[in-house]
C-alpha cells in the first residue's frame, strides 16, 4: 500500500526552491572549506624543508619537530606543522 500526500503547488513551488538554496549553500560550504592536512613520509617532509631524511628523524627525536606514527616503524608529519617549522627554527640569511 502506497500513501499519497497532495500538497498544493505554491506549497510545492516553495519547497523546491528552499531545497535548491539549501543545495547551493552546502556547495559552497563544501568549497570554502579547508582540506584536511594532508601526511608527508618521512623523505617527502625532507625534500619540503630542503634537509635530509635523517635530519628529519633527528628533528623529530629531538622535539623540534612534531611527527605521527603511521606504523610501527614509519613516521608522518603533516604538512602545516613543516611549513611552520623553517620559520621557527631556522635563521633568516643576511
Amino acid at each position: 500500500m502506497q500513501v499519497a500526500l497532495l500538497v498544493p503547488e505554491t506549497e510545492w513551488k516553495s519547497l523546491l526552491n528552499t531545497v535548491s538554496q539549501l543545495k547551493a549553500a552546502h556547495e559552497a560550504a563544501q568549497a570554502a572549506a579547508p582540506d584536511p592536512d594532508e601526511i608527508l613520509t618521512v623523505p617527502q617532509a625532507a625534500e619540503l624543508l630542503g634537509l635530509t631524511p635523517e635530519a628529519v628523524r633527528r628533528a623529530r627525536r629531538e622535539g623540534r619537530l612534531k611527527g605521527i606514527r603511521r606504523n610501527e616503524k614509519e613516521w608522518g608529519f603533516y604538512r602545516s606543522v613543516l611549513e611552520k617549522f623553517p620559520r621557527r627554527h631556522h635563521r633568516q640569511s643576511r
